[in-house]
């Protein structure tokens, strides 16, 4: 080996013991740097299977509701493009009664005139549309678990293309031709859970969720919840299983069912409902239930979110006769029968 390569190779074991030895003492020189995460949300309460389904039976313990309610109502049509039609909150009077029974008025707000009203038996529904052209004005009839395609009342359903009052107007009325009151009574009025039921199991796991931060409202700091799912799982012919409800239960601080997922017989999401903190309902206050619900239904493209006004002042466990919520045609209105629609032949 000549002069200049041993040089060389000295030069190179001199550079690679100065790397290691600064590898070495690094750490002694570094400057940390603080690095803010995302907050996990506490204390957080424990719960058994028999806990949570106590705390979904204990919520269905009315039998019957009224009262006057602020209505909001979000058309989903263009959420695959980032858009959503929201409209103007308005107010409304609810009566709701086991098994499944609704009879809601909405009104324009202002003139508190009504704009749609709707009831259904638990069997089959009836919503007479009150505002709009005369071409908008309808009395549409159907049956709750009758599968329909989405009326379209103008002939054109994009909001983008609606503009200006009366079209406006025209979007209120067609999206709420397409809302069914039955939706509502399984998002208000939770069937219960039973746990006995032949064919039927409830699966509890933990699952940890990244939401805003519910203390700062005008940022983006996020925070992490805890929650407890209990799956409801119904046994099907060929020995598998399919879900068929998913109970969210917030942890902290306590046990909340914060949100409730319905699923078909396909496994597709049809039902996905909130639920706000539990207030205490009726002029005694010894009901507690959520004062805020929103239902979305994603193929059926709407939000509705349903805001008790005065809990303290409505209406509980009243009995009211079932024809109340069978509504009558006395505004004249041409009628719809989707039933019959859905039965007839295709014209050639």
């Amino acid at each position: 080996m000549d002069n200049g390569t041993r040089h060389f190779v000295r030069k190179l074991k001199l550079a690679t013991i100065s790397i290691l030895a600064a590898l070495v003492f690094a750490p002694a020189c570094i400057v940390h740097k603080r690095v803010e995460t995302e907050r996990l949300l506490t204390p957080l309460a424990s719960a058994n299977t028999s806990d949570l389904i106590s705390a979904v039976n204990k919520l269905v313990m009315v039998k019957s509701i009224h009262g006057r309610v602020d209505i909001q109502f979000e058309d989903t049509s263009f959420a695959t493009s980032g858009i959503a039609e929201k409209y103007r909150t308005v107010d409304g009077s609810i009566y709701l009664q086991r098994p499944g029974k609704i009879y809601l008025t909405i009104q324009a707000p202002v003139v508190a005139s009504d704009i749609v009203q709707m009831t259904s038996d638990g069997e089959h529904f009836r919503i007479a549309i009150l505002k709009g052209d005369e071409k908008y004005r309808r009395f549409v009839m159907g049956t709750n678990n009758a599968d329909y395609a989405k009326l379209d009342m103008d002939g054109n359903s994009s909001p983008a293309d609606k503009k200006g009052k009366d079209n406006s107007e025209a979007q209120t009325v067609n999206a709420l031709s397409n809302l069914r009151p039955q939706h509502l009574t399984d998002a208000l009025l939770l069937n219960p859970i039973n746990a006995d039921a032949a064919g039927t199991l409830y699966v509890q796991s933990e699952f940890f969720e990244s939401e805003p931060d519910p203390s700062k409202t005008d940022s983006n700091k996020r925070v992490v919840r805890g929650y407890y799912f209990l799956d409801e799982l119904v046994a099907t012919a060929d020995k598998s299983a399919r879900l068929a409800r998913r109970f969210w239960f917030d942890r902290v601080g306590g046990i909340r069912l914060a949100r409730l997922q319905t699923f078909d017989e396909k496994g597709v999401l049809i039902n996905d409902v909130t639920y706000g903190p539990v207030t205490k309902f009726g002029a005694e206050g010894n009901v507690l239930l959520p004062a805020k619900i929103s239902l979305t239904r994603p193929h059926d493209q709407y939000k509705i979110t349903i805001s008790y006004q005065t809990p303290e002042s409505l209406t509980l466990d009243h009995d009211y006769q079932p024809d109340a919520f069978v509504l009558v045609n006395k505004f004249n209105l041409p009628e719809v029968n989707l039933d019959e629609k859905k039965s007839s032949p295709p014209k050639n």
